[in-house]
């Protein structure tokens, strides 16, 4: 399988869990699969693959500068590899916020953007939670 199909595949996977957590996110279907984190660890074995690749062609990965870190993503491998990262540790950190809001109570409505803006963004949509949290926590 070609790092493109790899990265269509990888891509496929995580839109239908966005939109089960986004629309459907108490549904028994999103819950089982948000408990069991089905996705992200899928997601987990596929960079491990493209990872341990690296390793045995590239030998040890440096990342104590940034022109380092560059010359890394510089193989479809690698970029592969970083952009099934960011999909899996921005799916688990959509799971989690979920689940905190599960006793912080806000209204589904009030998740949307902010689930939106961690699929998109990552650490925009948790800072945007933290931030909702911290004005009801507030309040309270």
């Amino acid at each position: 399988m070609t790092p493109t199909q790899v990265f269509s595949i990888a891509n496929m996977m995580v839109l239908p869990m966005w939109l089960l957590m986004i629309i459907l996110p108490k549904w028994k279907v999103t819950q089982f699969l948000m408990d069991y984190k089905v996705i992200p660890l899928a997601l987990s074995l596929i960079y491990a693959i493209y990872v341990i690749q690296g390793l045995i062609t590239g030998g040890m990965m440096d990342f104590g500068s940034l022109e380092s870190v560059m010359q890394l993503f510089t193989t479809e491998q690698a970029v592969l590899a970083g952009w099934v990262h960011y999909l899996a540790f921005d799916l688990v950190a959509g799971m989690w916020l979920i689940q905190e809001n599960k006793q912080l109570g806000l209204h589904q409505l009030v998740m949307v953007p902010v689930l939106l803006a961690t699929f998109m963004f990552g650490p925009i949509g948790f800072l945007l939670f933290m931030i909702i949290k911290l004005l009801k926590n507030q309040k309270s």
